[in-house]
């Protein structure tokens, strides 16, 4: 209900409409922020006034013009031309032509290829992360470590592409091999949100690059630069390398690409990650066609601290969980669980250091809290504090905007909902954190499962009994299971996802490669003998 519902369309100024809170003719004037001398460095990813916003071995874009804004104080930075759908379909061609060259390339020499991308994103890792957050808007340190978390995945990548591969399995024929081969799917869309722009997509497309597959990008309207600076990067380093540019295709735009991409028979592999609403469409497209997709979608995570916790570690891993990206990741700590008997100290704790947290333009290196990606956030946030006070809840720290330039809300803590409360069950993409106090180890357990979401969840405790409980069949039914640990801040090495309807896809580390590739059972005769008839006691005279 109050979550941002994107991620095959976010609203977004045009350049033939304006509309309510997005009427900025001033975008189409001097005052970009690209033309101001502190915000020159824009022009070293390439970037200018306008942008194409379509590649696909050449760079173009035949579709509407849109303007990007910064959230810490809706200016606007540049503008992107938008694929139309002649763009699409060219640009999908040229995609599956590319592959057909990539998927001859052995697999060490594509991973090569990828340790170069790594390579080329490390010496653009300041100012790439600086424009995660003008554009985004999260804070600097996470702008520069999103960036990091895709060189790592290529790094990884490169390691995995001397590895995969299936096993040669006993036969129960004599002078036979049983054998399981690997082959790319064949081109992977890849459709991302705002809220990472940079690192979902390395996590997708440097494992499906190693794997033979070519990748076509939509990312999310709002973060447009950020998607032509990242293919800009990966373009060059192909080019380099003499490889069709098309292996790494990109295609901004909004709800009609991303509807015909997971339409589109075309595309063998769909990776979408954005919200549970727009994920089930997705699913039910791609599902239509027998197609296949990888789903990240929402996260209703909690944390759960007994009473044997060190709140040492509690209290900064919950501010870390709840407050992190403004409340915008999908690992975010929306629940936190308190034993009864830590619950008024753990709630005093935590609002000194709300207090603590300093607000500010996230290219800031001092600032550790930015503002919200869009106005329609800021909107969403207040309707999810007025609900959780009709249903019962007491604000006891923030619950208003913040009375400053940009979309700025106070990192906000709310006591006194029942565990089950409607808000509650709801992903709010804000920093609201609702706090709750429990008895015993079932009934949190219980209330840790009852949402509908299952990707990351957390518990704070020394009982080795209960944290193998914990890890169990019948602990956490998440796909991220932390201990003494936040909910968020996943490592690249482990497979990432959820369970329910955060979707069950599983990107990154781990054999999280399998979803890039069809597996086929061989079973090869290596005697030219025919021993079926003996083996089924047929007589075929």
């Amino acid at each position: 209900m109050w979550r941002v519902p994107g991620l095959l369309c976010v609203r977004v100024a045009r350049k033939s409409k304006f509309s309510g809170s997005w009427n900025r003719p001033a975008a189409f004037m001097s005052t970009l922020l690209i033309n101001q001398p502190q915000y020159a460095w824009l022009k070293e990813l390439g970037l200018r006034e306008e942008n194409d916003g379509v590649y696909n071995g050449s760079w173009g874009g035949r579709g509407e013009v849109i303007t990007t804004y910064c959230p810490a104080n809706n200016e606007p930075i540049a503008r992107v031309r938008q694929a139309s759908m002649a763009d699409y379909e060219e640009t999908v061609e040229k995609a599956r032509e590319a592959w057909s060259i990539w998927a001859d390339i052995p697999a060490p020499k594509r991973g090569e290829v990828v340790r170069q991308i790594g390579d080329a994103l490390r010496e653009k890792i300041q100012v790439l992360g600086s424009l995660v957050s003008l554009e985004m808007g999260k804070i600097l340190v996470e702008g520069v470590g999103e960036v990091q978390e895709y060189v790592d995945v290529c790094d990884y990548a490169v390691g995995l592409s001397r590895m995969i591969g299936g096993p040669i399995l006993p036969s129960e024929r004599p002078g036979h091999a049983l054998i399981e081969q690997w082959n790319p799917v064949g081109l992977v869309g890849i459709i991302t949100a705002f809220n990472f722009p940079v690192a979902v997509y390395g996590w997708n497309n440097a494992i499906a690059m190693i794997c033979g597959n070519a990748c076509l990008w939509k990312g999310a309207p709002t973060t447009s630069l950020i998607s032509v600076a990242v293919t800009k990067i990966i373009a060059k380093v192909l080019e380099d390398n003499k490889l069709p540019g098309a292996i790494c295709s990109l295609t901004c735009g909004g709800a009609d690409i991303g509807t015909a991409m997971a339409k589109d028979e075309r595309v063998d592999l769909l990776s979408f990650t954005g919200s549970t609403q727009v994920g089930k469409q997705v699913a039910l497209m791609v599902q239509e066609r027998f197609g296949r997709s990888l789903l990240e979608l929402g996260g209703n995570n909690a944390i759960i601290a007994f009473e044997d916790a060190d709140l040492s570690l509690v209290v900064p891993s919950a501010l870390f969980a709840a407050v992190g990206t403004a409340g915008q990741r999908c690992t975010t700590a929306r629940r936190l669980f308190l034993h009864e008997s830590i619950h008024d100290e753990v709630v005093n704790r935590l609002k000194k250091a709300y207090a603590q947290i300093r607000v500010g333009n996230p290219w800031d290196s001092n600032v550790l809290y930015g503002p919200l990606h869009t106005k329609q956030a800021v909107s969403m946030f207040l309707g999810a504090v007025e609900e959780a006070k009709k249903e019962g809840g007491t604000v006891v720290y923030g619950g208003k905007v913040m009375d400053r330039p940009g979309n700025y809300v106070e990192p906000t803590i709310v006591t006194g909902l029942d565990h089950d409360a409607s808000i509650v069950h709801t992903e709010t993409f804000a920093p609201i954190l609702y706090v709750f106090k429990f008895k015993n180890e079932d009934e949190v357990f219980a209330w840790n499962n009852e949402v509908k979401q299952g990707l990351s969840s957390s518990i704070f405790t020394k009982d080795m009994g209960r944290i193998f409980r914990w890890l169990g069949p019948k602990g956490s039914d998440c796909g991220i299971v932390n201990v003494n640990i936040p909910t968020s801040g996943a490592e690249i090495g482990g497979a990432f996802g959820g369970e329910k309807h955060t979707g069950g896809g599983r990107e990154s580390g781990s054999d999280a490669w399998k979803q890039y590739m069809r597996r086929s059972t061989c079973l090869w005769n290596m005697l030219y003998t025919f021993l079926l008839p003996a083996l089924c006691s047929c007589n075929f005279s």
